[in-house]
């Protein structure tokens, strides 16, 4: 579970995120009936505007810790890639900032609802409302800004909206090495997105969340065509 704090520098208690969306994570074990419980992040509130630029280079982003290890529930082959990420909140937006690691960076796809998987890309899996945990948002995107993003109104066993664009969706990114070629090495890239949260307000229970507000969130770092992740 997330929770929103309005300081900045304020101590934090926060456990390593398991990737998983409590109710509906994908590719997590079913916990022991009355064993399991949801890890946590305290989402720190900006105190000062945040550019979407690829860079994080605001004092928040540097005051916020990361998230944790990401986990390779789904790990065959290849080097295991690690993955940091950070969030921030202020009055309109859910911000996501993540780093990853990656020798072969590959990002083609801009198109709306493309074939964003296809990219080296990130997930966000929200769920704005803890009465109804099965009922949840996803949005999806690479480093070029690209976006694949859906609403599931009747939870994951159910058809997913027939069309939902999450409006006024934010994304740049930036990267250390070459696009596409995978003649050389190269070292990371960095996604920085602002998510408004007037997309969540059909289910959230207030339009604009306040300190001490808890959400369920999914964070899936997944794709890229040479030594694809899937953490």
């Amino acid at each position: 579970m997330f929770n929103l704090r309005s300081s900045v520098l304020h101590p934090l208690s926060w456990t390593c995120l398991l990737v998983c969306l409590a109710g509906l994570s994908r590719g997590v074990d079913t916990p022991t009936p009355g064993k399991f419980r949801p890890p946590e992040y305290t989402i720190l509130r900006a105190g000062t505007p945040i550019k979407i630029d690829g860079k994080l280079d605001e004092a928040a982003w540097f005051a916020a810790p990361d998230v944790g290890d990401f986990h390779f529930t789904w790990w065959k082959e290849g080097k295991k890639e690690q993955t940091r990420a950070k969030l921030l909140w202020d009055d309109d937006n859910l911000y996501v900032g993540v780093i990853c690691e990656d020798a072969h960076i590959t990002a083609q796809h801009t198109e709306r609802d493309g074939k964003i998987p296809e990219d080296d890309c990130f997930e966000v899996m929200i769920t704005p409302n803890l009465e109804t945990p099965n009922i949840y948002f996803n949005i999806e995107f690479n480093l070029l800004g690209g976006i694949l993003d859906n609403f599931r109104p009747h939870g994951p066993s159910k058809p997913r909206a027939p069309k939902w664009d999450a409006a006024g969706v934010q994304i740049a990114g930036t990267y250390v090495g070459t696009l596409n070629n995978d003649s050389d090495t190269d070292r990371y890239w960095i996604v920085e997105a602002a998510i408004p949260f007037k997309n969540f307000a059909e289910v959230a229970k207030q339009a604009h969340p306040r300190p001490g507000t808890g959400w369920n969130l999914n964070l899936n770092r997944h794709g890229g065509k040479t030594n694809a992740q899937a953490s």
